[in-house]
């Protein structure tokens, strides 16, 4: 059985007392009634173990101790009210039931008060106090179980917005991590390409040598300015970190003349206005590609911004790379993720070192 709490012992506890000390003192009832007494308050103690049975034993006990107040001392009937009766009210109706249960109840408990009233004749006035009692017991254990609910809602409304909120927060991680990783690979990567053919012909081409160094120095400041408005923004709100500048469908033209391979870039059909989160992907991947061929394409690379319809379709195509260089790493996987969080869809052939991304924009 479970265990009972220490309030429900004392309430047990008080109603015992009320009532069986009505059948003492002053005068000492017979031994039924005392017995009918305690069979009336007693078991409220296991009430929310055994709700439905310990009703009918209350109810029973309570009804038939009305039943025969003719045959008590009077002062047994000034003394007693059906304390047990009440309570049991008032926990069956702050109780969590189903709807045919809590009809039973009902009908079981109004037939109780009705035949403890109609039986012995008692007056209206009698009728009315009664009956107003029960009511007000079930009307308090309503709003208990009220209130209960609301708690319960608002708990599940905190827990929600909890969750909500770290997925949140977890989405921007992983956007950052997608963000870094793709500045760092691909301005890491292009830097170390330049100065490795810096350093090859600094003593043949000084001009030449000159401009592979300047577009080192070029690539590694739009890098830092990158990192800076990532980094600035996990010092923000949440809110505010979608809110950070990043480089979109304007800055792809700076991305293919600077990716220090020999890309050219293809648009056709008429530019439109992108989401931001398209237009960030759309980059990103150009520049994930764009990097992969830095390091395993062996010709020039074509990059097709395709404008039609309800599309976008972007294409990054290599002459291709070298055997066994291709494997999906965390660019590849980060590609794929940033077109389907966008609706679209990703496609890559190593064969010829193709990417291509379809954005719906319609």
């Amino acid at each position: 059985m479970a265990r009972v709490s220490w309030v429900d012992g004392a309430i047990a506890a008080v109603v015992t007392v009320a009532m069986v000390g009505a059948a003492l003192v002053p005068n000492v009832q017979p031994w039924w009634v005392v017995a009918l007494t305690l069979l009336a308050s007693a078991p409220i103690l296991w009430r929310r173990a055994a709700l439905i049975p310990v009703g009918c034993v209350v109810g029973t006990a309570t009804t038939l101790l009305a039943l025969s107040y003719r045959s008590l001392q009077q002062d047994m009937v000034l003394l007693f009210l059906p304390y047990g009766a009440l309570v049991w009210t008032y926990t069956f109706a702050a109780a969590t039931v189903g709807r045919v249960l809590r009809t039973f109840g009902i009908a079981v408990q109004a037939v109780f008060v009705v035949v403890s009233l109609a039986v012995p004749g008692e007056t209206l006035d009698t009728f009315r106090y009664v009956v107003t009692a029960f009511v007000a017991s079930y009307a308090l254990g309503l709003s208990t179980r009220a209130r209960r609910a609301q708690r319960a809602a608002e708990q599940e409304k905190a827990r929600r917005l909890e969750e909500e909120r770290n997925a949140a927060i977890t989405a921007e991680r992983t956007r950052i991590a997608r963000d870094m990783h793709d500045i760092v690979t691909h301005s890491v990567g292009l830097i170390i390409v330049q100065a490795e053919a810096g350093s090859t012909i600094v003593h043949r081409d000084p001009g030449r040598a000159a401009e592979v160094f300047d577009t080192v120095a070029a690539t590694g400041r739009v890098a830092v300015g990158q990192l800076r408005l990532i980094l600035g923004a996990l010092r923000e709100p949440l809110p505010r970190q979608r809110d950070t500048a990043q480089p979109g469908m304007a800055a792809i033209g700076d991305l293919v003349r600077h990716s220090g391979v020999a890309a050219t870039l293809e648009e056709y059909g008429v530019r439109r206005d992108l989401p931001p989160s398209t237009a960030v992907a759309a980059y990103r991947i150009v520049q994930e590609s764009l990097t992969n061929a830095l390091r395993h394409a062996s010709g020039a690379v074509r990059v097709r911004l395709d404008w039609a319809g309800t599309t976008l379709t972007v294409q990054i195509a290599g002459p291709g790379g070298r055997t066994g260089s291709y494997r999906e790493g965390h660019g590849i996987l980060g590609m794929r993720e940033r077109v389907a969080a966008c609706g679209g869809t990703l496609a890559i052939d190593p064969r010829g070192f193709t990417v291509t991304a379809t954005f719906p924009i319609g």
